[in-house]
């Protein structure tokens, strides 16, 4: 599939469900720049590393530079979400199909935050994909188990390593720095949690942009009447739309976020800061090069957790564990239901 950006223009202008598509998905990249990609600057915010306004800047610069930068090198995560469902033979249908999972992510976003039920941008647009393949399907024929069970994976990924990494590091330069000078460390921390922020940032928008691009890739491929994605390369126009989408995102800011991932959950040190920010971006390496889709929210979420666990458990605020498990339990099935029923609605209205 070789599609250039004039072409992809001349689509959108002419094709309204194509159209409605790309809406969808760069809304939702907006909103995970804005609402996600605060995580990665919250630590160092909060330790006074950095001050708000320039950490965000930094972060939408990192963001863009992580989705065109990584997705160049490895496409693994675009990849596993172009190929983890099956729409079908028929791309017209497989394109109604697309645009009716991606506004089912608006609806259970939407109805989550009025009924106060935690949210995952990442797990929303795997259960709708999959909703939706399912109704275009009729069942599981719609779902590539191969691709599929990486989503599992990532569940782990995100708990466990981020956390095992989040304790190990902070272990380590614990016992490193015990008898050092402590106003010289916290000097050379608040740089090194500067470097952290920037390492999440570049890894927030690897992953969750390259998922994205993904769907776009789908798109495109769909309206161009190709139902499979065999081989295709991502060109560069579309890394930058989306890339540029997650920066604007991500400048809009988060402060509400930033105070509730970076002070609410644990109350960190410069040097923990940093030890959250390198295993969160260690994780989130790991997951992308392997392709597998991962939560950057909560891989950060575990690592901090890990940090806290280094003083005592009951240094963590175990609600926060409480709100990622709600958001595995109420994702999956109601986003992919309501995707279901949306399909199904939509392939009967057009």
């Amino acid at each position: 599939m070789d599609v250039s950006f004039a072409q992809f223009i001349g689509q959108v202008l002419s094709n309204p469900i194509m159209a409605v598509t790309v809406l969808l998905t760069l809304g939702v990249i907006f909103v995970n720049g804005w609402t996600d990609a605060p995580n990665a600057i919250a630590t160092a915010v909060t330790t006074r590393s950095i001050n708000i306004r320039p950490a965000i800047i930094m972060s939408a610069v990192f963001n863009f530079l992580g989705v065109l930068i990584m997705t160049v090198i490895n496409s693994s995560v675009a990849s596993t979400i172009s190929n983890m469902v099956d729409f079908g033979s028929d791309a017209q249908m497989a394109l109604i199909a697309l645009c009716a999972a991606l506004f089912s992510i608006v609806v259970y976003s939407v109805g989550a935050s009025i009924f106060g039920i935690p949210t995952s941008e990442s797990h929303s647009l795997i259960a709708g994909l999959t909703g939706a393949a399912l109704a275009v399907q009729g069942g599981l024929d719609g779902v590539n188990g191969e691709e599929w069970i990486k989503v599992i994976y990532g569940l782990v990924l995100s708990l466990v390593l981020g956390f095992a990494l989040g304790w190990g590091i902070c272990k380590l330069l614990t016992i490193l720095c015990a008898n050092m000078d402590r106003r010289r460390t916290n000097k050379a921390f608040r740089y090194a949690q500067i470097f952290g922020a920037a390492a999440m940032s570049f890894m927030h928008g690897a992953q969750d942009g390259q998922k994205f691009i993904g769907v776009l890739l789908l798109g495109v491929a769909f309206v161009n009447g190709q139902p499979e994605l065999v081989g295709a390369t991502i060109p560069i126009w579309l890394m930058l739309i989306c890339s540029v989408t997650m920066g604007v995102g991500t400048s809009v800011g988060g402060e509400k976020i930033i105070k509730s991932v970076g002070m609410d959950m644990v109350k960190l040190e410069t040097f923990q800061g940093f030890s959250a920010d390198l295993a969160g971006a260690a994780c989130i390496l790991i997951s992308t090069l392997t392709g597998i889709p991962v939560s950057t929210t909560h891989t950060k979420t575990s690592a901090i957790m890990g940090v806290g666990a280094v003083k005592r458990l009951s240094a963590i605020n175990f609600s926060v564990v409480k709100d990622m498990m709600l958001t595995w339990v109420f994702t999956f099935p109601g986003c992919g239901l309501i995707s279901f029923v949306m399909a199904k609605i939509f392939m009967m209205l057009f």
